[in-house]
């Protein structure tokens, strides 16, 4: 069943809220998200501010120890204009490096979509031609986390969250455990453009036209989010330091070679050292994220 679903409230904290739609597994959902900021697509302030979130939606027969597959079939911006920040992380720099400067002023870009391209507008004239392909993301997504928490959309952990992948692109399928019953899926902080870390804070922030198909599996227990596309599986880990990251995506995947490719202790290590490849996510934020990477040309048939 196709579901047209039209939010009217919106959460900067991923939860156990009040389930805005119900669905059963297998159903596909046509929505929308409000950009970072809180504007909507109409250019309506209807915050709140911070990666305001979609949903919740509910998903039938979901339970702790399930997992939540979601198919992300479209993520296009659905206005012609987004903003970006212009100041690197101070972490991502080396202390008392003289780039450390507050840049406040945002930058504005307009979409072209006849051409796919976003383009620097009003800005200082060195930049008034910075032009970039519109490659649409979803920055933050996830499920309700264990024991009634409530956490800010500003990070992320097992659940999901901020992660700012530019992975999770359109096409892409994305696995998450369940904590709480109906999983409680939430979904918003569309960037059209992100390169890989998001150390502005932002990508090209835009509200998004999204159509999703939500999908129970029945006690299948994974620890951490998944993905695959096309070419890739794919897992992330989000913590801080970096390192625990790398360490969490990199135990999934290797939990993930030995229950679904049949492949023992041995043979996960070998395969995973012999072929992995690693991509940053968010290392701007509260806890950051690493995906592991193996391409699906090496896996067992």
């Amino acid at each position: 069943m196709e579901h047209n679903f039209s939010p009217t409230t919106y959460y900067s904290t991923i939860g156990s809220h009040e389930p805005a739609l119900n669905v059963s597994s297998g159903d596909t959902v046509v929505t929308a998200t409000i950009d970072a900021g809180g504007w909507h697509a109409n250019g309506e302030f209807i915050g709140p501010r911070g990666n305001p979130q979609t949903g919740p939606i509910y998903v039938e027969g979901a339970e702790p120890g399930d997992t939540l597959k979601v198919k992300f079939e479209k993520i296009w911006p659905n206005r012609p204009h987004g903003f970006c920040s212009r100041r690197i992380a101070p972490h991502v720099l080396e202390p008392g490096d003289p780039n450390m400067v507050d840049l406040s002023e945002r930058l504005t870009f307009r979409l072209d979509f006849e051409n796919s391209t976003a383009t620097v507008e009003g800005g200082p004239s060195s930049l008034s031609d910075l032009t970039v392909p519109i490659q649409p993301m979803l920055g933050c997504f996830g499920v309700a986390p264990a024991r009634g928490q409530a956490i800010s959309t500003a990070t992320s952990g097992p659940y999901g969250g901020n992660m700012d992948y530019k992975g999770f692109a359109p096409g892409v399928t994305a696995y998450l455990p369940v904590f709480v019953e109906g999983a409680l899926f939430h979904l918003g902080d569309g960037h059209a453009w992100q390169a890989d870390g998001e150390i502005l804070g932002t990508g090209i922030e835009i509200s998004m036209d999204v159509t999703l198909t939500l999908e129970v599996i029945k006690g299948k227990e994974i620890g951490w989010p998944r993905g695959e596309n096309d070419d890739y599986i794919f897992t992330a880990g989000n913590a801080r330091p970096l390192d625990q990251a790398t360490q969490h995506a990199s135990s999934e995947m290797l939990r993930w070679l030995q229950t679904d490719y049949g492949l023992d202790s041995e043979e996960a290590n070998f395969l995973l050292g012999m072929h992995v490849e690693y991509d940053v996510g968010n290392i701007f934020d509260p806890a950051f994220t690493m995906v592991c990477k193996l391409p699906k040309s090496v896996l067992p048939k």
